[in-house]
């Protein structure tokens, strides 16, 4: 969070010099370690807060770069805008539209002014997602949501358009950024009185570090909470901890009680992976059942299932994912109570496509304690929890990660050694022999966060092998 110098000595003053050199070291060695965490985590938070940004902002901007699509004109009469057509009229719309796509889903307008958005499936895999003017039944077109600017923010965001690979880099720079946060507050506590002598000599780039840290001692604490709440959609420390807290009888998400009949899918396997962020995080894992009702005289339809969900006080807007257009197969119409603003109220209610009868609701009410916590830490993550005050608050972390993200490779680039063979990295050894509990501080970390730990462990054989012995290599990473 800071790039500060070490604390200036006055040579007039013999009582800095006989200063503890454990002090002393132990500034340096954070100042070193914040380095080289901030230098290789700083390309992807910036990747991260970006993305966040897009995301926070994501229905503001769509339906303005696809207003042909998205907007739709609201009648001037009243009762002309009460009738809209009914949502299989709708529904039935899109099939004749596109014959060659299977319809898995559909979301109300979250506004009177939206369009109703149908989720399609091709043959080849991809996804489309079509939109239909309420009021009037129209197709108004499609679009891929891989290629909106949305679509390719999450996909950036969850990981790097890569797969695996992708969240695992993240997953890494992550645990490094906590790394970079928790020596940087050392560094903000420690060397405010060498910031404050600098400032006041007008010495280079004494405002803008000190800028730099009084933006990061606001922004470290977003940022360890970012960070934190977005580990359970890792794909390694969030699949270790839950089969941890599955071993132990609970869950990060839920278990659906309900869904006990053969055969059964995954919610989230119900619509296109581009549309994963429709389901609440608890329930993304929870099992569908089937519909046990008689196919012979089935009364139930898209519009039954909306009303059912009415009826048992679910959250608008809804998405309803949609069983196969066969009637043979015994899906059912799981109608997804997202609760933007509150998570607490997060609900699902699956309905038998035969008879139109409830087979089974799940919500908030029913997660494990461990899935309630997670669920408010993601709402909180994705600026939704709290209205307002969660939005601006997330977009002002994203805005200050941005901010300390550039002015820390600034102030290395001022006072980069020109024309020497040296990456210009703060000298300095962590002293761990002298500070147990550092040591144990630093252990518990790698422990929590495996990824770190092994990392460190690849780093400090790397330092001790390599760097150290080659002198060149020792010279322009300053290890000696």
């Amino acid at each position: 969070m800071t790039d500060v110098h070490a604390p200036e000595r006055d040579p007039a003053r013999p009582e800095q010099q006989r200063r503890p050199a454990r002090a002393t070291g132990l500034f340096r060695a954070a100042w070193r370690w914040h380095f080289f965490a901030s230098f290789l985590v700083a390309p992807v938070l910036l990747l991260l807060a970006g993305t966040g940004l897009i995301y926070l902002f994501r229905f503001q901007l769509e339906p303005l770069l696809h207003a042909d699509l998205m907007r739709v004109e609201v009648p001037a009469d009243a009762q002309a805008a009460a009738t809209t057509k009914t949502w299989e009229t709708q529904l039935e719309a899109v099939r004749a539209s596109y014959p060659d796509a299977a319809v898995v889903s559909m979301t109300e307008p979250a506004e009177a002014d939206h369009s109703s958005r149908f989720s399609m499936s091709l043959d080849d895999g991809s996804t489309r997602d079509a939109y239909v003017d309420p009021y009037t039944g129209e197709v108004l077109g499609a679009l891929d949501p891989d290629t909106t600017l949305s679509g390719v923010a999450v996909r950036l965001h969850g990981e790097l358009m890569t797969g695996s690979l992708g969240d695992l880099v993240i997953e890494l720079a992550a645990c490094w950024a906590v790394v970079m946060a928790l020596t940087g507050y050392y560094l903000v506590v420690k060397g405010r009185k060498a910031r404050r002598r600098s400032r006041e000599k007008g010495q280079p780039g004494s405002r803008l570090r000190s800028r730099h840290a009084s933006v990061g001692l606001v922004a470290g604490v977003g940022l360890l909470f970012l960070l934190v709440s977005g580990l359970p959609w890792t794909g390694f420390w969030g699949a270790k901890v839950q089969e941890l807290a599955t071993d132990r009888g609970t869950s990060l998400w839920s278990t659906d009680p309900g869904a006990v009949s053969e055969p059964t899918s995954r919610l989230d396997e119900s619509l296109p992976h581009s549309h994963a962020t429709d389901v609440p995080w608890a329930l993304g894992g929870s099992e569908v059942p089937t519909s046990t009702g008689d196919g012979e005289g089935s009364v139930a339809n898209l519009d039954t299932a909306v009303v059912q969900a009415d009826r048992e006080g679910l959250r608008h807007p809804f998405t309803v994912a949609l069983p196969a257009a066969d009637p043979s197969e015994p899906g059912v119409y799981s109608v997804i109570g997202y609760a933007f603003d509150a998570p607490s109220d997060e609900r699902t209610l699956h309905v038998d496509r035969y008879d139109g009868e409830v087979v089974a609701a799940y919500g908030y009410d029913d997660y494990p304690a461990l899935a309630k916590v997670v669920s408010q830490g993601i709402g909180l993550h994705e600026g939704r929890s709290l209205g307002l005050v969660s939005f601006w608050g997330a977009a002002a972390m994203c805005l200050a990660v941005v901010f300390t993200s550039v002015t820390g490779p600034l102030m290395w680039w001022r006072r980069r050694p020109r024309g020497a063979a040296a990456l210009g990295a703060p000298r300095g050894r962590m002293p761990l022999r002298a500070t147990p509990a550092l040591l144990v501080g630093v252990v518990a970390l790698g422990v929590l966060l495996p990824l770190f730990g092994l990392s460190l462990l690849a780093v400090l054989v790397l330092d001790q092998v390599v760097l150290r012995r080659v002198p060149a290599l020792s010279q322009w990473f300053a290890t000696s």
